[in-house]
């Protein structure tokens, strides 16, 4: 059984969830999830409509529609979501990109694009949002990274080290943040049948719907735990994996991953 390492959470009610990257996939899954459960939330990404047809089945919901890669469009938003409830008590980092890509394809200002808005544009989020929640003594950060980011996966050449970028990330924020009152939580999803994994060509391993990822996502939450990993079956695999010496690692890579 998993240890909680934050504070579990029994009622939603008066929690107001702050979701960058809800206009599809699971961000849009965990919204969906969120206001299930009672939850106020505040939907974000740049594509509006979207955005509205989750939030018009709520009135506990509010669409705050930015460009996470533009810096200074940061605090404007998070001042006009933290209207819904006076203050945002969980935000969860979903925006992402993926191109898959071996080495030889990677092309340099794609590869900017994609670590901006993987990696870069959550510390615009952590600038934003850390003063008010160390000040009230409280709240919640979550990082959607990806199994991804626990090795060297193929066609990953970009998105795998943003990812393990993340994980490391999340850690140092649990460090630094749980002595001063917040949760941290690392989410670390295997493969969900989203518009970025249609582009995969390979037979991807125990894929799941954004759906059964929002349930597997709430149970961590709700439960406090640290990292949130799914499905076991395929999450657990990797963890193993990566403890072996690399002469074996690689050659279970070319076995478990035909690309």
């Amino acid at each position: 059984m998993c240890i909680s390492l934050n504070t579990p959470i029994t009622d939603w009610s008066n929690q107001h969830l702050w979701i960058i990257g809800a206009s599809s996939g699971i961000g849009a899954a965990i919204a969906k999830q969120a206001l299930s459960v009672g939850a106020h939330v505040t939907l974000s990404a740049r594509r509006t409509t979207q955005l509205h047809e989750i939030a018009n089945t709520s009135s506990r919901a509010q669409v705050v529609a930015f460009d996470v890669l533009d810096n200074d469009a940061w605090q404007p938003a998070y001042d006009e979501a933290r209207r819904l409830k006076g203050k945002v008590d969980l935000v969860i980092f979903c925006a992402a990109d993926y191109l898959p890509q071996r080495t030889w394809e990677v092309k340099a200002l794609a590869t900017q694009r994609t670590i901006h808005l993987n990696l870069s544009s959550v510390y615009s989020g952590l600038e934003t949002v850390l003063p008010d929640m160390l000040a009230q003594g409280n709240g919640g950060i979550a990082l959607i990274a990806s199994v991804a980011g626990y090795m060297g996966l193929p066609n990953a050449s970009t998105y795998g080290p943003t990812k393990a970028a993340l994980i490391n990330l999340a850690e140092i924020l649990y460090g630094d943040l749980h002595p001063k009152g917040l949760n941290i939580y690392l989410i670390n999803p295997g493969f969900v049948h989203t518009k970025l994994t249609e582009k995969n060509s390979f037979k991807m391993p125990a894929i799941q719907t954004p759906e059964q990822a929002a349930k597997a996502i709430w149970r961590g939450l709700s439960r406090g735990h640290f990292e949130i990993h799914f499905p076991h079956r395929f999450t657990y695999v990797l963890k193993i994996i990566r403890l072996l010496p690399y002469r074996w690692r690689f050659g279970l890579f070319n076995q478990f991953f035909k690309v």
